[in-house]
């Protein structure tokens, strides 16, 4: 990997700005989801252990540069605590004279957070002064939040220019993971995109028909190509106006050498809710007052065959409406023979973005992939193959 990393990095007795992700989900003043705070424990650990002063940044919500005591980091000193087992100091100001006394009061092995970066407007337009303010406290630079390492802020992107920079070992993870998924991945390579719209993933799909062997389009998604090749879908969810676009893409795929899996049979309801009556039509046969809200049995077994004959395997959107039941079954489907795939260790299986995670989780499918990324943003860019500021700024020259 030509990233700067950890084991680069000589930390004991310094003061090591770590750039996390605490943009947790919150209800009633507690923190309802930990995955991203239990993400960022393996750095914290280490850079303990290795005796430094752990500095911790992190934006939560959007503030929009303003003071607002509900988007406080304050609130999430508890959990991360609890997490880490270990005291987590807070300092209300991420620079100035509150940030210094609280650094300057700290030993070896200590952890601080600071307040929220983005209560100052200077962190989302990476502003030079604002960089150095932040840099003022700390002696090394570590990156351990991919899941905004798509946005070039101060906290992010500014500080690697000036300090010392290197990625924590949940950036390091993510990175081997999506140098496996797309960037020198195993072959047979499979994407599977669902989702609701192909106005949202246009350039997504556009880069993949160009990286993988086999790409599987799902959700509301298929319902906008299967029309662009003059199938009536009724009622379903459809971007009528995007079939030129659809049309470019399977050209280019064919180009590419791409095969496109498309549903030919799904699941068709009268209502938008779970439990409703449903149906299996073929999609030459939906009825004019119904909307698709599942691949149907016969398009699951098409995409099981092609998972199984793949490689590698790049996941982002479900399958269909997995919130519903039981239009989540061609999603929890797909996703445990992936998961049984990979865990007799013959795929590569790399899955991210906020509704996959969730599917996943619902399937309980997330354990036994390769790696299920938290990024939602970044992720999809990375997909996109647009490149992502935070990680570009980690490289070894």
């Amino acid at each position: 990997m030509n990233f700067r990393t950890l084991k680069d990095a000589d930390v004991a007795s310094k003061r090591v700005l770590v750039r996390v992700d605490l943009n947790v989900p919150m209800q009633d003043g507690k923190v309802t989801d930990t995955t991203r705070i239990d993400r960022i424990i393996p750095t914290i650990n280490i850079l303990r252990q290795k005796g430094a002063k752990i500095i911790l940044l992190a934006h939560f919500g959007r503030p929009k540069g303003e003071a607002k005591p509900e988007f406080s980091l304050e609130q999430i000193v508890p959990a991360l605590a609890h997490a880490v087992k270990h005291p987590v100091a807070f300092a209300k100001d991420c620079i100035g004279d509150i940030a210094e006394a609280a650094v300057n009061a700290m030993n070896d092995g200590d952890v601080l957070l600071l307040e929220n970066t983005r209560f100052h407007k200077g962190e989302e337009k990476n502003d030079p002064d604002f960089v150095k303010a932040l840099a003022a406290n700390g002696d090394i630079y570590v990156n351990d939040a991919f899941s905004a390492a798509h946005r070039a802020h101060a906290s992010t992107e500014g500080l690697a220019h000036i300090l010392p920079a290197f990625a924590g070992l949940t950036m390091e993870a993510e990175l081997t993971a999506l140098e496996k998924g797309l960037g020198r991945p195993a072959r047979p390579v499979i994407a599977i995109v669902g989702g609701a719209k192909v106005s949202t993933k246009i350039d997504l799909l556009s880069n993949l028909v160009e990286k993988v062997d086999a790409l599987v389009i799902g959700g509301g998604m298929a319902n906008t190509f299967l029309s662009a090749q003059g199938y009536d879908v009724g009622k379903s969810l459809c971007e009528h106006d995007l079939a030129d676009t659809a049309r470019a893409i399977m050209a280019r795929a064919e180009k590419a050498n791409c095969t496109i899996i498309l549903p030919v049979d799904a699941v068709v309801a009268w209502h938008f809710e779970a439990d409703a009556p449903h149906q299996t039509y073929g999609v030459d046969a939906i009825p004019h007052d119904a909307m698709m809200l599942d691949v149907g049995p016969l398009s699951v077994d098409r995409i099981k065959a092609a998972i199984t004959d793949a490689s590698t395997l790049v996941w982002n959107g479900p399958l269909g409406a997995f919130e519903l039941h039981p239009f989540d079954t061609a999603t929890v489907a797909a996703a445990k023979h992936a998961a049984e795939r990979t865990r007799e260790g013959r795929l590569v299986s790399v899955a991210g973005g906020g509704d996959t995670v969730a599917a996943l989780n619902h399937a309980k499918a997330s354990d036994d992939f390769s790696y299920v990324s938290t990024a939602g943003g970044a992720f999809l860019e990375w997909m996109e193959g647009k490149p992502l500021p935070g990680v570009d700024v980690l490289k070894k020259q």
